[in-house]
Formats: structure tokens, C-alpha cells, sequence
């Protein structure tokens, strides 16, 4: 054993980012271990009452919806021991990354043109066209650079063995970067020794990184370029992240009333000193509510023939309508073969077995080991509609069986991997809890990775659940040379 601060630590259960399996300090850990003994619970404490004063005082939250669905602020959970991953193994990581966006910005692109993975039978049809996030609309249109999902938020677990294994691709509208780069922030003003011996890689390069690429998305040049953020609004649940990145590049943040279409489809904002002509929008609204001409009708988040306006190229939209089609979790399953296909690679990144439901053998493996496997709807985020197998009650499980027999397309499972863990200050001692890492991909003429992500951890022992709206909290992530 380490020393008394590690005295009930018990690294055996997953792959733990500090400790080895027989309890060995990892070369990494062996820095922050001794800072943390010497400062001792009491400082640690301290800190950790510093980190939550810091976070109230720069306004970091977020929201959730209650059962009356009223919407409740919180304050942001961050854990201040951080997440550290060495260079060595990020460089393989992001690699992973950026052929992945590549590949699923192509097979998008496809998908609404070419159609050539169907002809080829990599991807079923039925898949992709009884997908809810397939927009027929799309069909024809082909955005800059074949770069539908400007930005993505690619999960990432590791295994037992530490292997990084693909979890999720979200690619709609993402969320999360912000809070990557405030607790940053944070952690430099509570915890500042701890920089004084790592050499951590940036992540604040992002927001001007994301800014150029969204430059790079104007369908034609223009001298004065003119952007903005599209957020739903205040009660959003990621408004504090519309606001800061809004702010942090200096584009408006505006809500659909802003906005107007002209009778020639050019989109202008309205100003004090007149309208001004609008060149990117991005949208932080779902697909569902962003033109009411087209989809839900009586939506009040969008503008009414914003598509048209793009498609005709007179304002570029971020992330591209109709990109959630690569977003599905059906979809998921078929990403390598997209990779052989699309860029005759072979993947640098495995992902978790996925068993569709839509397939009449997988059904029947899933309903008849239903209490082994993790189920998940292809539509839902945030962890919601999630049945974890092994710590179902018998009810759940029938229940659950009920809705995958009336809609099987909707589902998918997954056999349940021990997310790793890393140490974590629970009260008053570090215990391992579970961990994963969104790292934020920019697809453009070139694509970007950031060093690490947002790594969200579940603070409650044993669990798995990392996402925020269901009690999760967060981690920084260091990416060390």
C-alpha cells in the first residue's frame, strides 16, 4: 500500500487510471499521489471547498428537468483530482478520432447523395430510412468539405485492459466543451501546484479553433463575416454553454425572434442599427424544431424556410441538418465496416459489441439474456430509457421486453463492460469511481481533436451512470507529455 490516504483504495474491480491491478502506482500518478499525501483530507477538503466557491462565483451550471417538468438549476460537480492520460497513448487515441469523423462526415455525405453504401449492402437501407433523425430534405444537398458534423462528441470508455473502446458518437448537437475548458479554469485557480509539476497540453485553443472552422463552413467569401448561436433559450439545459461559447468568440447569441428570413432567403439578425446579414448559424436546436415550414409546425425555436436558405448556400448551418442520420445508435454498429468502406482503413479504435433488435437473431439473443446486457434506446441521450441488466428487478426486465417486442427497431443492447475508474474525493477519503471521456472533434477543411475532453464520472459506488442529469459529476482531463 502507497500510504494511509490510499488505505481503503481498491483498484481490482476495473482498469484504474492511477493504481495497477496489484497496486502499484502508475509512473503518472506518482507526482499528484505525493502532493495529495502531503497536503492530507483536511487540505484536500479545503480545496475542494475553494473549487466549489470558485465554480458558484463564475456562474458554472447546468439544468434538469423534475418530474413536473420544471426545469431546476444546478451547480456544476467537479471532482478536483484530475483525469491523466500520457501523450503516448492519446496520440493512438485522437488518430482513432479523426478517422472516425472522417469516415461518419462521408457516410452522411452518401447517404443523402451517392447512396453507394447501400448499393454495396454495407448499411441495411431500412436502417437509415426508418431512422428518426434521417431528413429526406437533405437529399441532394452535399454541405463544404463533406463536413456535416462540424463538431462531435465521440464517448469513449476503456476496458479491463485499458483498451480505449468507442462508446457513442454524438453528432447533432453535442454538449459539454465548456465545461471541459472551465474546469480547467477552475482547477488552475484551486490547485495550482499541480501545474507547477505536470506539463498539462492546452485545451483552450478551442474555441478559436471552432470559430475558424465555422469560418470555413460560409458557402461563398465574404469580407465581413457575420455568425451567430441559435439556442433555444434560457430554460435550456445547455444555455450556460450557448451563452459561454457565444461570448468566448465573440458571435451573437441569439434566439430564433432575432432572426429573419429575406424574400431573396438570405437570413439577417435584427440590430439597433438595422439588420445585418447572417453567413453561419450554430444551431444548438434539435433538427425536429429548426424550420416550423418543414417539421414540427408550431415551433417557436426556429425560422420558418431556414432550410431553403441553406440549401440554396446563403448561410451555412453548424452542425448541418440531417447529420443525427450517423447519430443513431443503430447506426453505430456498422461505423467500422464505414471505415473500410469509405477509406480503405482498417479502424484504430474498436467499440463495444451492439446487438440491433431490428434483426430478428439479435432480438432473440437479446430477450433471451436480457439480465447480462445493457439496453438502450436509438433516440434518447443523457442516459435516459438505459436498463442495466444485471441490476434490473424481474418487473424491469419483462417491462423492458414488452417495449423492445412492440418496436425492436428502437433498441439496442450492449454486454455490460466495467467502465475504468479513477480516484475520486468522495466526503472525506479517495475512492475509485467509474469514468468515461467526450473529446470534441472540428471537421472542416481539416479536422481537430482536443488534447483529453470532458471526462464525466458517477459519484455513487458501483455505478456506471456518468451523465450530469442523472447525478454524475466531472472530471479535468490531462493529457501529460
Amino acid at each position: 500500500m502507497v500510504s494511509k490516504l490510499w488505505n481503503n483504495y481498491n483498484s481490482k474491480q476495473a482498469y484504474d487510471g492511477y493504481f495497477t491491478k496489484d497496486n502499484k502506482l502508475r509512473k503518472h500518478a506518482t507526482i499528484i499521489s505525493s502532493i495529495l499525501e502531503r497536503y492530507g483530507k483536511k487540505k484536500l477538503q479545503e480545496i475542494e471547498k475553494n473549487c466549489q466557491s470558485t465554480i458558484s462565483a463564475r456562474g458554472i451550471n447546468f439544468r434538469v428537468y423534475a418530474a413536473n417538468n420544471r426545469a431546476e438549476q444546478k451547480k456544476w460537480p467537479l471532482d478536483i483530482i484530475p483525469r491523466i492520460i500520457p501523450k503516448i497513448q492519446w496520440n493512438k487515441v485522437s488518430k482513432g478520432l479523426k478517422q472516425r469523423s472522417k469516415a461518419l462526415n462521408l457516410f452522411i455525405d452518401d447517404v443523402y447523395n451517392q447512396k453507394k453504401i447501400f448499393k454495396d449492402n454495407i448499411v441495411p437501407k431500412e436502417i437509415i430510412y426508418n431512422s428518426p433523425f434521417y431528413v429526406k430534405e437533405c437529399d441532394g444537398f452535399s454541405p463544404k468539405y463533406k463536413a456535416w458534423a462540424n463538431i462531435s462528441g465521440i464517448d469513449l470508455i476503456r476496458n479491463k485492459n485499458g483498451d480505449y473502446l468507442v462508446l457513442e458518437d454524438n453528432l447533432r448537437v453535442p454538449s459539454g466543451v465548456s465545461y471541459m475548458l472551465e474546469n480547467r479554469m477552475v482547477m488552475r485557480d484551486v490547485f495550482p501546484e499541480l501545474f507547477t509539476r505536470y506539463k498539462v497540453s492546452s485545451i483552450h485553443q478551442y474555441t478559436n479553433k471552432l470559430y475558424n472552422c465555422m469560418l470555413e463552413c460560409i458557402p461563398k467569401k465574404t469580407t465581413n463575416p457575420h455568425m451567430v448561436l441559435l439556442t433555444p433559450g434560457v430554460y435550456n439545459s445547455a444555455y450556460f454553454e450557448h451563452a459561454y461559447l457565444a461570448q468566448q468568440m465573440g458571435i451573437d447569441l441569439v434566439e430564433s425572434s432575432d432572426l429573419i428570413l429575406s424574400k431573396d432567403n438570405y437570413v439577417y439578425i435584427k440590430t439597433i442599427s438595422g439588420r445585418k446579414r447572417v453567413d453561419v448559424i450554430y444551431r444548438r436546436v434539435n433538427d425536429d424544431y429548426l424550420d416550423p415550414t418543414l417539421w414540427i409546425k408550431d415551433s417557436s425555436l426556429g425560422l420558418a424556410g431556414v432550410i431553403n436558405s441553406w440549401k440554396e448556400k446563403k448561410v451555412a448551418i453548424v452542425n448541418a441538418p440531417g447529420s443525427g442520420v450517423a447519430d443513431d445508435k443503430a447506426v453505430y454498429a456498422f461505423v467500422p465496416k464505414m471505415i473500410e468502406f469509405f477509406l480503405n482503413e482498417k479502424p484504430k479504435l474498436n467499440q463495444v459489441k451492439t446487438y440491433l433488435c431490428a434483426f430478428e437473431k439479435d432480438k432473440k439473443f437479446v430477450l433471451d439474456n436480457i439480465n447480462k446486457l445493457v439496453l438502450k434506446p436509438v433516440n434518447e441521450s443523457g442516459g435516459y430509457g438505459i436498463l442495466i441488466g444485471p441490476n434490473a428487478t424481474k418487473k424491469e426486465l419483462e417491462d423492458y421486453k414488452l417495449k423492445i417486442i412492440s418496436n425492436p427497431r428502437n433498441f439496442v443492447a450492449q454486454p455490460l463492460i466495467k467502465l475504468s475508474t479513477s480516484p475520486t474525493l468522495i466526503k472525506t477519503s479517495i475512492q475509485p469511481r467509474h469514468i468515461d471521456l467526450r473529446p470534441f472533434i472540428l471537421s472542416g477543411n481539416d479536422t481537430f481533436v482536443t488534447n483529453g475532453g470532458l471526462t464525466r464520472v458517477a459519484l455513487e459506488k458501483g455505478s456506471t451512470i456518468v451523465n450530469s442529469s442523472q447525478g454524475g459529476g466531472s472530471k479535468d482531463t490531462w493529457v501529460i507529455n
